[in-house]
């Protein structure tokens, strides 16, 4: 390629991971503010950790049904427009969850905080696939989830400190703030990608689009792919929710020092997110998910049994905890990611971003049923809802040796340069 243009292109390739790095920071901050949060939510509403966990598994509900429901149309639009259509809805739900007086005024802003960022976060890796070549997508998606760290490092500590001296509500309006400026942001640089729209019918029924949606379903790569990907958020969002709330009551560990977790964790997956991407890349994205996947199960049973300890033990755990699942994370959405064809990938990524919420609904949910409260106020039977993840990660890695890479190719065309190799 010649030099100009090569310079060209990776100054856009750039652009475009730096907007959707933005975007998915606001959108997981979001989502993970929640749970360092519950301690301070089951106080002020005097609420059980179960009511806790159906303010969590509102959300991921909702984004699984809208998740759903966007499969039959999302592939019908340019990129560009459905993304900061999506993403103006999910700025108004967080703004709504800011001003939320009560329990289930709370619990609403949530349902329409998810009904948008469900959709949104599938989006977000149909971009990567329709503009990354298959051999750069580990990386690209590596660096596109370090936003999870970012939030981790700077959102979550300045979430609770807000929370902590202003209230509960001040970490939404900051959020809903930051996400304003994030889609000014997006739509100033975000190219228009109507690629994948060459390969679409001119027109189709609503019978021909649930028929073509079932056939998406049907391949059994993508029906692999779908269950592997519900299994993994099982593996995960039964023990996520009860982190915080389990630390501060049976660990030790103060509300104010549950910054530090976040702190920890997200500057260390800072550096282990593109670094396990590039690995993925190189070795494999099943052999790398695989051996991440066996160091977690270690993790999960410490953190899920760990007794009154140290701060600083508790934040080594909790930092390798982090470290681990993001790890795993990280090869599976990008082998996802190309198990499916370029021209439904939205459909399918938003029918996997269903799955994947309603599966972490769910874990909640269960994990909700199955975690108590004893009359010391400590949490109890959190070792059980590790047993149930380490054994979800167990099927893991037998279910992603079925899954395929099936898109190799170059990316389908937009209207910018092709995006090309910057490392």
């Amino acid at each position: 390629m010649n030099p100009s243009l090569e310079r060209a292109a990776s100054k856009h390739e750039w652009l475009l991971l730096l907007v959707l790095v933005a975007v998915q920071f606001t959108h997981v901050l979001d989502f993970v503010i929640m749970m360092p949060l519950g301690p301070q939510l089951m106080r002020v509403f005097d609420i059980s950790p179960q009511a806790f966990g159906f303010i969590v598994s509102a959300y991921t509900f909702s984004a699984g049904i809208t998740g759903f429901l966007s499969a039959f149309f999302i592939d019908k639009f340019d990129r560009r427009t459905a993304l900061l259509f999506l993403y103006s809805g999910f700025t108004i739900g967080t703004f709504l969850c800011g001003i939320a007086p009560t329990y289930l005024t709370l619990m609403l802003a949530r349902i329409v905080a998810g009904g948008f960022g469900g959709v949104l976060g599938a989006l977000i890796f149909a971009v990567i696939g329709d503009c990354i070549p298959e051999h750069r997508r580990g990386a690209a998606t590596g660096t596109v989830m370090s936003a999870f760290s970012i939030a981790s490092v700077a959102g979550v500590p300045l979430g609770l400190y807000l929370a902590n001296h202003f209230g509960w509500h001040f970490p939404f309006f900051m959020l809903a703030a930051m996400s304003a400026l994030a889609l000014a942001l997006a739509y100033k640089e975000l190219p228009s990608m109507r690629g994948h729209l060459a390969a679409m019918p001119t027109s189709e029924t609503p019978l021909q689009a649930i028929q073509t949606l079932y056939a998406l379903v049907s391949i059994p790569n993508h029906r692999n792919a779908l269950v592997f990907m519900m299994v993994l958020m099982i593996g995960g969002f039964t023990v996520i929710p009860y982190i915080s709330p389990y630390f501060v009551t049976n660990v030790g560990m103060s509300e104010s020092d549950l910054p530090l977790i976040y702190f920890f964790g997200g500057a260390a997956t800072i550096f282990t997110s593109r670094f396990v991407g590039k690995l993925s890349d190189k070795f494999g994205k099943a052999k790398v998910f695989t051996f991440m996947s066996f160091s977690s199960m270690v993790v999960i049973y410490a953190i899920t049994n760990v007794p009154q300890v140290p701060l600083v033990f508790a934040l080594v755990i909790t930092t390798l905890f982090m470290v681990t699942m993001n790890g795993r994370f990280v090869p599976a959405v990008a082998l996802v990611t190309s198990s499916v064809e370029p021209k439904s990938r939205g459909s399918f990524m938003s029918i996997n971003s269903s799955a994947q919420q309603v599966a972490s609904g769910a874990s909640s949910f269960v994990a909700g049923l199955i975690v108590g409260k004893a009359a010391d106020g400590t949490m109890t039977n959190y070792h059980l809802v590790g047993g149930l993840a380490i054994l979800a990660t167990i099927m893991c890695i037998v279910l992603v040796k079925h899954i395929r890479i099936v898109d190799a190719t170059q990316p389908a065309p937009t209207q910018t340069p092709a995006l090309v190799e910057t490392d």
